[in-house]
Parts: C-alpha cells; sequence; structure tokens
C-alpha cells in the first residue's frame, strides 16, 4: 500500500517537476534511483527504492519506480545497492580516536608478551618521541587477567617514559620512567576516587585505576595545535569511512569546541559532532555561560549537554558496586562523588537548561545517579532535558524501572557486552548479571535506548555494535546462541538505537535519524543487506558511500 501511493507521488511530482517539487530551480534536486533503501517513516520501518533530495535535506523517498526527469534534476543510478539511513554513535570520543590513531593502538592484543613486543617496535620507529604513549590494553584477555606491570615495561623501554591508558579509559599503565618522573613512591597516596595498584611490600607496581591516572598523566606535555588538528582530521576520516554521520562526542573541553567550530566553519566537519561539555565545573562555566548551542553551522555541532562521571569501569574493578566485586571480596569500586555532590553538580547543569549525560557503569553509581534526578525532578520539575545515563551497564532489577519513572534515556554500548563476556559474571555474580547489559529489558519497559560504541574503548565501526545487540555473540559466533540471549535486539531495534532514537537522545530526530521529508539527507550505500544477510554476516557489512547532508563525504572506491 505504501509504495503504491508514493509511486502515484513520483509520477505526479516528475510531471509537474519545476513547479510543486522543486520550485527553487536555483539549485538541482538530486534523485538516486535502483536502490534498495530501509528507513523509518512515521515510526515505522519501510523500504524504498528512490531517494529524492534537495538543498541537502530530503524531498522524499518512493517505491520501486523509475525517475524521468528533466535537466535540472540530477539522477544517480544505485545500481541496486542497499541505502541505510546515516549511522549515529551516541557515546563517543572523537578526539580519543584520533590520538589513539597516532600512538600505539594496542586494541585486540591478546597476550602480554605481543603487546610488549608491539610497544618495542613502536618505540624503535619513534626514536625521537619523549614520552611513548598509546591506549587499548585489556589484561582480562591475556592468561590469567593480571594487570601488568612496569617492570614489564622497563624490559622493552627503560629510557623514555611510557604511558598506556587501558581499553576503557579508567586505567593506566606506567614504566619505571614515568614514574620517576611524576615522583612516585611507596608514599604516595592515591586521589579520592582513584588507586594505585601496589605488591605486597605496598611500592607501586605500575598501574592506576581513575583519578590516580593524573598522577602521571598531568606530567605528559599537552599536544600541540597541530596535533590536535591531525588528530581530529584522522578521526573524521575513521568515522566517515564507517558509515557515521553523526557523533554524540562524551566529554569536550574548551579548546576541542574551538577546533570542532573552526573545522565546521571551513567546511572540513564530515560527520556532525553532538558535543558534551567535560564536567560540570570550571569547563561548563567556560563554555555554558551563554546556555545551551542547540545547533552551530547549519547543524554540523550541537552543545546543549554535559558529560559527568559517577564511577571507573568494571574490567578495572573500578565500577562502583553496592556489594563487594564476587572475585574481589574487599572491594567495591570507585564512587567519584558522594551524593550531595552528585545531586548539586546535577541541578547545576540543569538549572542551566542543559542536558545532563551521566557515566555509570556499577549499581552504585546508578542507583547514586538516579537518586540526583530524581531529587532534581523533585526540585525543578519536568524539563524535558531527555537526561542519560551513560552506560546502565550494571543496574540493580529494582532500579531498572525508575529510568522510566524519570524518563531518562539508557545511552549504552553494543559491543560492551561481546567485549566484557568473558569477565562480566566473574566480577558480578550470577545474579547481579541480570540488570547487565540490559538492552531488551529497557526497550521493553519503553525507555529509550541509545546506542553507541564508546569508541576508542570500542571499534568505531557501528555494524560491529549492530551485530553486538542482534547476536551478543564474538566474531567468531561465540557463545553458541549468544551471551544471555534473552536481551538480544531484533534487527529493527538494534537499528532504530543508532538511528531515530540516537538522533532523539540529542533533541534531533526532526532533522536526523530517517530519510523523512525535511531532514538532512545523511544516508550511506552499503555492500550487503542488513536485514537478510545470515547474522554472522552483520558485522562484516562494508560501507561504499557516505553521504551527509546531501554531499558525498566518503567514496570507498577513491
Amino acid at each position: 500500500m505504501y509504495n503504491l501511493r508514493l509511486s502515484v507521488i513520483v509520477i505526479l511530482c516528475v510531471a509537474f517537476i519545476g513547479y510543486s517539487c522543486q520550485s527553487d530551480q536555483s539549485s538541482k534536486t538530486t534523485v538516486i534511483q535502483n536502490i534498495k533503501g530501509y528507513t523509518f517513516y512515521d515510526g515505522d520501518l519501510i523500504q524504498f527504492g528512490v531517494l529524492e533530495f534537495k538543498d541537502g535535506k530530503v524531498v522524499d523517498v518512493y517505491g520501486d519506480t523509475t525517475f524521468t526527469a528533466d535537466a535540472s534534476t540530477k539522477v544517480i543510478d544505485g545500481e541496486g545497492k542497499v541505502m541505510l539511513p546515516g549511522l549515529i554513535d551516541a557515546h563517543a570520543h572523537v578526539m580519543g580516536l584520533g590520538t589513539m590513531l597516532m600512538n600505539i593502538d594496542l586494541m585486540g592484543i591478546k597476550s602480554l608478551d605481543s603487546a610488549l613486543t608491539h610497544i618495542e617496535k613502536y618505540a624503535s620507529k619513534n626514536p625521537d618521541l619523549k614520552w611513548i604513549e598509546g591506549r587499548g590494553w585489556n589484561n582480562t584477555h591475556w592468561g590469567d587477567g593480571d594487570f601488568p606491570t612496569a617492570e614489564d615495561l622497563d624490559n622493552v623501554v627503560s629510557d623514555r617514559p611510557v604511558w598506556l591508558s587501558r581499553v576503557d579509559g579508567h586505567a593506566g599503565w606506567a614504566n619505571s620512567k614515568a614514574m620517576e618522573m611524576a615522583g612516585i613512591t611507596a608514599e604516595t597516596e592515591a586521589p579520592e576516587g582513584g588507586k594505585i595498584i601496589r605488591d605486597e611490600n605496598g611500592e607501586p607496581t605500575g598501574v592506576f585505576i581513575d583519578e590516580a591516572e593524573q598522577l602521571i598523566a598531568s606530567h605528559i606535555p599537552e599536544p600541540t595545535a597541530e596535533e590536535q588538528q591531525m588528530a581530529l582530521e584522522k578521526a573524521l576520516q575513521q568515522m566517515r569511512s564507517k558509515g557515521l554521520t553523526s557523533v554524540h562526542d562524551a566529554g569536550v573541553s574548551a579548546d576541542t569546541w574551538e577546533l570542532y567550530k573552526r573545522f565546521a566553519d571551513e567546511g572540513k566537519l564530515s560527520t556532525r559532532i553532538y558535543a558534551m561539555i567535560g564536567g560540570a565545573g570550571g569547563t561548563f562555566d567556560k563554555l555554558g555561560k551563554n546556555g545551551p548551542i542547540t545547533s552551530y553551522a547549519d547543524d554540523l555541532l550541537a552543545l546543549r549537554s554535559v558529560k559527568i562521571y559517577g564511577d571507573g569501569a568494571l574490567g578495572s574493578r573500578g565500577a562502583a558496586m553496592l556489594e563487594p566485586y564476587s572475585d574481589d571480596p574487599d572491594n567495591t569500586g570507585l564512587l567519584f562523588h558522594t551524593q550531595e555532590e552528585m545531586n548539586q553538580m546535577v541541578l547545576k547543569t540543569m538549572a542551566n537548561e542543559f542536558q545532563t549525560n551521566i557515566h555509570a557503569i556499577g549499581d552504585a553509581a546508578n542507583r547514586q545517579v538516579l537518586n540526583a534526578f530524581e531529587n532534581a525532578k523533585d526540585s525543578l520539575g519536568e524539563q524535558g532535558l531527555r537526561n542519560r545515563v551513560e552506560h546502565a551497564q550494571i543496574v540493580s532489577q529494582q532500579d531498572i524501572p525508575r529510568f522510566n519513572e524519570l524518563n531518562i534515556i539508557a545511552s549504552m554500548q553494543p559491543t560492551h557486552a561481546t567485549s566484557d563476556m568473558n569477565m562480566a559474571e566473574d566480577r558480578v555474580g550470577p545474579e547481579r548479571i541480570k540488570g547487565g547489559y540490559a538492552w531488551k529489558t529497557f526497550v521493553n519497559q519503553g525507555t529509550t535506548l541509545a546506542s553507541g560504541s564508546d569508541f576508542p574503548v570500542e571499534h568505531v565501526n557501528p555494524f560491529y555494535g549492530l551485530y553486538s545487540a542482534v547476536t551478543r555473540q564474538d566474531h567468531q559466533g561465540n557463545p553458541e546462541g549468544g551471551w544471555y540471549p534473552s536481551e538480544s535486539l531484533n534487527r529493527e531495534q538494534a537499528l532504530r538505537s543508532f538511528t531515530l532514537d540516537a538522533a532523539y537522545a540529542a533533541h534531533q530526530e526532526d532533522m536526523l535519524g530517517s530519510l523523512e521529508p525535511g531532514k538532512w539527507a545523511d544516508f550511506i550505500l552499503v555492500d550487503r543487506d542488513y536485514f537478510e544477510v545470515p547474522e554472522n554476516e552483520i558485522w562484516q557489512t562494508k560501507v561504499l558511500e557516505t553521504w551527509m547532508g546531501g554531499e558525498k563525504v566518503y567514496p570507498a572506491d577513491e
């Protein structure tokens, strides 16, 4: 019925082209036909065969028909390719990705020995670097899962300081030279919200958790303006090549925001960025003093939200738990703030009309954050800010319904489940894991689910996230049937969480997230049908073209 109606529309548009369907002859209408397209339309998933757009925005989509147009219309043969709305990553770290691409990348390395070999080769190839930096190590994939040590690093690099961030960004690994330069000794105390891993004699071993990371990181020279620009260029190249037309950047500085604006002004921003101000302190006071920026440079940028940290990460046992870790009975993780401090930060940002997005991984952190949102609701009333919990990774089952009661969006990352499934239940046990990575439970109760990757913690490719959301398996198909498969999403739900609902989580559903009239023509062409290929092929999907605002920003063949 739908395709028939649209076919009639397209015939009328062709018949009267230059009048109702194209009243402005100053710019061409573009039509891409002979495609197999999918989009959400009036809330429902539909298929279409033709996309028409003008001035960067969608005119409409139509059924399987052929456009016969005059010279004022550009017609492109889609050659039967599959089209999807541009994908949106609802939680990412753009500059972190760019920086990782410039430094040592330890993502996916499966043993300590392999990591050390990688580090040694990088150091030998870069003899002029004063600091050796990198990211991505994951000790839970290395044999017994113990933390590495400074001594391990000293065996491959001892003449220069080395600082390597863990895959989740919540722990760092230093060599002895780095600790020496930072003045770290057995007497050094960890700051509140941080932990120094020590040996049986109380000596620091080289791993620093959460706030303690700054004991080392604060001694690393700030990147130059040229290095920051190069990092952003590298990140943008990665994002557009993977089909990301918009990302929500979870915590930006004042300098980063200015860099983004400059790229937007110069026409170099090939992915839209919905930026969250980093914290409720000085950066917020500076960037938020004039109120939220809902749109900058034709919706290329927005600055209307804030990112606050509630706790650490599960892999480094820094996530704050209500009860001790099942595999570390003397440890409940790290809450970064008291309840009163969290309450005050949330009140401050919400009173200034900023959406407030709070990192909470452990069940104690999630409860604290929900309490803070409840307190703000009681104090400020309903404000329609669409506040979010970022990660919502391990949530007490009695707290899950509170997301609905408080109108909180669950901003979650499907690949976290498939990366963590080797250790998550060891950390929290068989009962608490029932509230872990519980996307389907949230969706079933009506909570808006916005999916992302948390890159560079996880891979930037959103098809990895779509695959994880649907299968809850690794790329080898393990475990058979999926890890806690009752929490799997179907393909439509997964795609919606990476498109329309991710746009909703940024107050942008009227301009992004689907190919509907008046929205930006952000879309991708891919090499296989996401809805028809076997599940184990979803992660292998390749992006052939990425378009943003009706302009091609990535062609795979170039």
